[in-house]
């Protein structure tokens, strides 16, 4: 058998405030912040899209993509220009965070998809906010993915003490300049766990906000990476960093499980991490 994995891309613009009925204004405010605005506020979302099969002898395709197109057309029509609250019967019972939207987009898709099989549907919210969703659950809750991301400016050069000064130079080439080099690094922060109901989210976004601020941006950013002392003994590769953030943030997370951490050097260089005991993970 032959399975093949084919990705999707869509765009549906959306409006939505969140709001808890149950909890008195003040709470509300202080917890959703200006997503709880009364006129409510909105997106360009991007939907991704992942089904799975086998792909058929005669035609060659998973799926022939004219349908899946189809198929999300069908299901965004009743989302896309809407209000969610008001114009859609999904949220009567469910704040629209972007959590709580990706599985009902979820549940939408997966009852019209024929012929694949729906294994990955990821929402942005904005480029810097998305939400993966596989159908899994913990307990009694959805188990969801948010992925955000952060930028910091550095500093670095490449260079081992275990090495000598020809060494270095041919081991790191550019990256060993004297005086260092910079780049513009994304990090992305990838918390799983299963949707709180009374918020619709997997984990408090403006105290994980706060948290990569604190303990990441403000200790990184236009800083020299080599002059920190978590770099004493150790070269200020991408594979350190992304190790060192990783230990930075795992115990600092206010809710949910960290997944994993993802930093991009360039748009050619990406580094992964996913704990000490752990396979890569999607």
């Amino acid at each position: 058998m032959t399975t093949v994995w084919l990705t999707k891309r869509l765009e549906f613009c959306a409006s939505h405030r969140y709001h808890n009925p149950a909890w008195p204004e003040q709470r509300n405010k202080a917890v959703f912040g200006k997503c709880n605005n009364p006129h409510g506020h909105g997106h360009n979302y991007l939907l991704e899209v992942t089904v799975a099969g086998e792909v058929d002898p005669v035609t060659g395709m998973v799926v022939n993509l004219y349908d899946l197109k189809q198929v999300l057309e069908h299901v965004l029509v009743e989302f896309d220009h809407k209000n969610l609250q008001e114009d859609t019967p999904y949220f009567a019972g469910r704040i629209p965070t972007t959590e709580n939207l990706a599985v009902v987009l979820w549940g939408r898709i997966a009852e019209h998809l024929q012929g694949a099989r729906l294994t990955t549907l990821r929402l942005f919210e904005e480029e810097d906010l998305s939400v993966d969703y596989e159908g899994r659950r913990v307990g009694n809750a959805p188990e969801v993915y948010l992925t955000r991301r952060y930028r910091f400016a550095a500093a670095h050069r490449l260079h081992t003490e275990a090495l000598s000064e020809p060494e270095n130079r041919r081991v790191f080439g550019k990256c060993n300049n004297p005086n260092g080099h910079g780049h513009n690094y994304t990090l992305e922060v990838t918390v799983r766990g299963g949707i709180v109901p009374e918020t619709g989210m997997v984990t408090d976004l403006d105290r994980l906000d706060r948290t990569v601020e604190e303990r990441v941006l403000r200790r990184f950013d236009h800083q020299h990476l080599n002059f920190d002392e978590a770099f004493a003994g150790k070269t200020t590769t991408g594979e350190n960093l992304v190790v060192l953030l990783w230990d930075i943030l795992e115990k600092a997370v206010p809710a949910g499980t960290l997944h994993k951490i993802g930093l991009i050097e360039t748009r050619d260089n990406h580094f992964e991490y996913a704990g000490p005991s752990r396979e890569r993970v999607s």
